[in-house]
């Protein structure tokens, strides 16, 4: 991991995010961390790692799990470009974080939030399969349209205490998505067809958000 600005005190390595984490969290019941980037970014990764860093007391909260049905999808003419902010509950996204935000101190017992989980083996969410305890103290949140403000994603960034944006060299990024595309049972041409039409026009308008995130880390 590394920097492209250099700026003083922006995370390089993997201890630099915990340690930007610990900072924030100090002396707050609860933190709420976001890594957004594009499409095979690798910003799962990141949270993944970072997630594992922190312990036991850090959950890991994929905004995927907000997809849209694939009926949903279906009645509504959007199949064709699953992905793009509007093929999300935007608005379901944001009521769970504000529960996340209050759940661990909201009233005489606090209560675990469920959250749903999208599972690519079947392109689906499943609900209530993340489960963040009270006791959470991190919840690490990723996803593509976390700094985004239109779409119904405008409050997102505001929930947030701290946020990163992950970025990687396009072309990298590029095999990264042709390869998982075909991992998931779309022939080569297909995948080259999605990675660089819908994950395309979806990477531009997330790539406009950077400038929201407080940190930027680029993968090498």
């Amino acid at each position: 991991m590394s920097n492209a600005a250099g700026n003083p005190g922006t995370p390089r390595t993997l201890e630099h995010l915990v340690d930007a984490v610990t900072q924030v969290a100090s002396g707050r019941h609860r933190t709420v961390v976001g890594i957004a980037g594009s499409p095979g970014a690798g910003k799962s990764t990141v949270a993944g790692r970072l997630s594992s860093a922190l312990g036991p007391t850090a959950v890991l909260l994929p905004m995927d799990g907000f997809h849209l049905a694939n009926r949903q999808l279906a009645r509504l003419g959007r199949s064709d470009r699953k992905g793009a902010p509007d093929t999300f509950d935007a608005a379901g996204f944001t009521a769970l974080l504000a529960r996340i935000r209050t759940s661990a101190t909201d009233g005489p017992e606090p209560a675990t939030v469920y959250a749903p989980e999208f599972d690519r083996r079947i392109e689906e969410s499943i609900a209530g399969a993340i489960a963040i305890p009270p006791e959470a103290r991190v919840v690490i949140v990723e996803g593509n349209y976390l700094l985004l403000d239109s779409h119904g994603w405008g409050r997102v960034a505001g929930m947030l205490d701290l946020t990163f944006f992950v970025s990687v060299d396009p072309a990298l990024r590029m095999r990264r998505l042709v390869a998982r595309h075909e991992a998931h049972g779309r022939t080569h041409a297909e995948a080259v067809a999605w990675a660089g039409g819908t994950d395309e026009r979806n990477a531009v308008l997330i790539e406009a958000t950077r400038p929201r995130a407080q940190f930027v880390v680029i993968l090498d």
